[in-house]
């Protein structure tokens, strides 16, 4: 029979104390409590889960993958919402379309026309110098192009600045004083430089009939420091030129423009034979090729990259008041779709003759084209 339970003072020297050798079990990680049998002296223990210390729960992982997912979705939201506010705050609205008189009706899908000028504000004389911008005071279309977004793929279509158009009345953006047309005819330029884009657009219109929805519009600066935010473009050269005016000097191959070099290439003009007309085929290739590299994952995804773009872009983009965020957006992906295979990109129709060393426009061909835009049927009509 196993020996009876000793009370604590058989271990004590008889005043409380342990006697020498005694080891109270605690030193061995061992808890003594009252139940199961135990002595229920100091130190008892409650009912039966005496004797042991009861583990930490296994923790609920599915839980923590819920919290965590929902977290990375709020924080994600958030820098998505900042960003969008941040974006749409650098937009610069200046054009004023309601200002711009006996439009066209309105057609299926959108219309932009993107310009290019030659604005050189806030460039410095070494920006002049190295982009080979010179220094004339005020600013000129570069470049004039239509973009059509819609259900049947995009369509861009460039419009020669040298192109023969017709000044039609107008309202002035400044004055508001109406000007009656006469039926004077200049180069299509000429319209931005006599009284902005209000009336750029309107001469579009009027030659055209094909109403413009929004206006986007960069300069020389804004261009090179677009390109050079997203590392350069890579673009295939198919044939060497040179270019003094310009600055362009090319080799044939693929290679990887900087923003000054991408500037050059596509302002060159005296460097080609057809001369306009090579140059907006030079632009739509550029352009597409900006937009399709723009719209990747890593530059999409990624903060160092995105954000300068960004910023570089919208700093010196100029568009309409109604323009969104949203609508640039659209924009700009439908420029990147340009060379997908539903997209098409052209010169407006010419007749191949000349008023005055203006470019005439085939008016059967390019009524047939803007139908075609207007319905957002498949364009057919090939330019030059």
């Amino acid at each position: 029979m196993p020996p009876q339970s000793q009370g604590y003072d058989d271990y004590a020297d008889g005043r409380g104390q342990a006697a020498p050798g005694y080891d109270s079990g605690y030193n061995t990680g061992q808890v003594y409590g009252g139940g199961g049998g135990g002595h229920q002296g100091g130190g008892g223990g409650r009912g039966g889960d005496a004797g042991y210390v009861q583990g930490r729960p296994a923790p609920n992982w599915g839980r923590r993958i819920k919290v965590g997912a929902l977290t990375l979705v709020v924080l994600v939201l958030a820098v998505s919402i900042s960003t969008y506010f941040w974006a749409d705050s650098k937009l610069k609205r200046e054009v004023d379309l309601s200002k711009v008189i006996d439009r066209p009706s309105e057609g299926d899908g959108t219309n932009y026309l993107i310009v290019g000028s030659d604005s050189r504000e806030g460039m410095t004389a070494e920006d002049k110098k190295k982009l080979h911008t010179g220094s004339a005071e005020g600013k000129r279309t570069d470049s004039m192009m239509i973009l059509h977004d819609g259900s049947n793929g995009p369509t861009l279509v460039s419009l020669p600045r040298d192109s023969n158009v017709e000044i039609p009345s107008f309202v002035g953006s400044e004055s508001g004083k109406k000007y009656e047309g006469t039926g004077r005819t200049v180069k299509l330029n000429a319209a931005y430089a006599e009284d902005g884009p209000e009336l750029l657009v309107r001469t579009v219109e009027f030659n055209t009939g094909l109403r413009i929805d929004h206006y986007v519009e960069i300069g020389f600066g804004g261009f090179a420091n677009i390109v050079d935010a997203m590392g350069g473009v890579e673009l295939d050269i198919p044939k060497a030129f040179k270019d003094k005016k310009s600055g362009a000097d090319f080799q044939a191959g693929k290679q990887t423009l900087n923003g000054e070099q991408s500037l050059a290439f596509v302002r060159t003009r005296y460097a080609f034979a057809g001369s306009d007309l090579d140059r907006t085929k030079n632009q739509q290739k550029f352009l597409a090729a900006l937009a399709s590299q723009a719209a990747t994952p890593s530059t999409i995804l990624n903060p160092f990259r995105l954000y300068p773009t960004m910023g570089a872009g919208l700093d010196t983009l100029i568009v309409d008041k109604d323009m969104s965020l949203w609508s640039l957006g659209q924009m700009f992906f439908a420029m990147k779709g340009v060379t997908g295979g539903d997209g098409t990109s052209m010169n407006i129709p010419l007749t191949g003759q000349s008023v005055n060393g203006n470019l005439v426009w085939d008016k059967d061909q390019v009524k047939q084209l803007v139908e075609q835009l207007k319905n957002d049927d498949k364009v057919t009509v090939k330019g030059n």
